[in-house]
């Protein structure tokens, strides 16, 4: 009996329901992390992927979902000299490409604090050639070597919506650009939380050590717009929306605090991302697991939060009145396939229990091309693999499909691993055809449809 073409080995072949793999693609073994569409006059569809670790973007051809193909992997900076470069996020609208740039984390990327990187936001067009990024610009940050700029918006027009860090704060903020002129880009507004203002403070460290950051309050993003306000999930902040209808001075309008007893320990963003459903008063909040790659038991129990770890999870939350969110409901649990090694996800591999949880949700940011569907949250739920929701019921939610990827059998690139290198799933986007697009953690990217829409 044939293997399934995307399976790495006879035995190791994923698990699906109501899904089947269209295409793969290893991505020459550069691994994607935030993936942007881009849809041309002509009909033709690229995907622009920012680097897990690495200093650029591959860029795919998916007008043949079955048959992607790497167009080129293009360099934003010189990769001898930021050594501890990761281009992490990417957004793509009126024809401009904007590429978040940042520095990697030891046990994920296998690099130091002590080694350099390019912070801040490169501004390319790919007007002339899509597959030729034309550099327009470069924004920093302000912060030399640090977490430079993470998950953001930009759905066209004036105005980018970004976390990152800023000098004389603690942690990354809500910083705004106008790119009205994109060979200019000027700093139009910012919001923090008061606990992030470090000036006149001895430091700008957190207070309370280098491993407990995810305890601080700080945008993890995006700073999702919708209807004038954003939607901010700010870690240990828990949801916060902030009037934007004047960028030049943001306003908080309400706080919804997931921490305790949600999220917490050796999990990762406390809150994640805060998801607003078009034409609902409705949004999505989640709370971020992590790979079990980087832990093990002998790990977790000499770590500084051993024993149980906290629940992470999607929350559906009604934000009618914008200054009083509320928790009305609760994702189910990812389905454990019947022939699936182990009795669940929080304990899979590890013989104790992990911080499992769900990672990055399809936000299609009201670009054209990308499926925008108020009543389906698509879910790269890390080892729990891709989860596909019906929430046309919000207080009702159906699990429709998943798929859970193959287990890497080599490592992308070289990083301590005292944990299994289980299948998992790291970010995803929805195009208009339907079709899912997954990239996974020492691993390629998936192409995937339901098979019951």
């Amino acid at each position: 009996m044939s293997i399934p073409f995307y399976a790495k080995s006879p035995g190791n072949e994923g698990y699906i329901k109501n899904m089947e793999v269209v295409g793969y693609h290893d991505l020459n073994g550069i691994m994607a992390f935030q993936m942007a569409m881009y849809k041309t006059k002509e009909e033709k569809y690229y995907i622009y992927c920012g680097s897990f670790k690495g200093a650029g973007c591959n860029i795919v051809d998916v007008t043949e979902p079955a048959k992607p193909t790497v167009v080129k992997f293009f360099e934003v900076c010189d990769p001898k000299i930021y050594t501890a470069q990761s281009t992490p996020k990417v957004q793509v609208a009126d024809d401009l490409l904007l590429v978040a740039l940042g520095g990697g984390i030891p046990y994920l990327h296998g690099v130091s604090y002590e080694e350099k990187n390019f912070g801040g936001l490169q501004i390319y067009s790919l007007k002339e050639d899509p597959e030729n990024p034309k550099l327009l610009s470069h924004w920093d940050t302000g912060v030399a070597d640090g977490m430079g700029v993470h998950r953001f918006m930009y759905n066209g027009g004036r105005y980018v919506h970004l976390s990152s860090d800023c000098a004389g704060y603690i942690g990354q903020i809500y910083r705004i650009l106008d790119i009205e002129d994109p060979t200019q880009p000027v700093e139009v507004g910012k919001w923090w939380m008061p606990e992030q203002f470090a000036d006149g403070m001895k430091d700008g460290t957190y207070p309370v050590g280098h491993h407990d950051e995810k305890d601080w309050p700080q945008l993890h993003g995006p700073p999702y717009v919708q209807e004038g306000i954003a939607y901010c999930g700010y870690w240990a902040g828990g949801g916060i929306l902030v009037d934007v209808s004047d960028v030049t001075r943001p306003k908080k309008l309400g706080q919804l605090m997931m921490t305790p007893p949600f999220s917490g320990k050796l999990a990762g963003a406390r809150c994640h991302t805060f998801l607003p459903l078009k034409g609902r008063n409705f949004a999505v909040l989640s709370n971020e697991g992590e790979r079990f790659a980087s832990w093990s038991k002998e790990v977790i129990e000499k770590s500084a939060h051993p024993g149980a770890q906290p629940l992470n999870n999607l929350h559906m939350i009604d934000v009618s009145n914008p200054a009083d969110p509320v928790l009305v409901a609760e994702f189910p649990y990812p389905e454990v396939p019947k022939d699936y090694p182990y009795p669940n996800f929080n304990t899979a591999g590890l013989d104790c229990q992990g911080p499992f949880g769900p990672h990055n949700l399809h936000e299609p940011m009201g670009k054209p091309w990308l499926e925008d569907d108020p009543t389906r949250v698509y879910c790269s739920y890390f080892h729990a693999g891709m989860r596909v929701y019906d929430i046309s019921d919000p207080y009702y939610i159906k699990e429709l499909a998943y798929f859970i990827p193959p287990h890497p059998e080599k490592k992308y690139f070289e990083v301590n691993m005292p944990g299994p290198l289980l299948g998992t799933a790291e970010d995803c986007i929805v195009d208009e055809r339907g079709y899912i697009y997954m990239n996974c953690f020492h691993d390629g990217m998936y192409i995937l449809r339901l098979t019951n829409p």
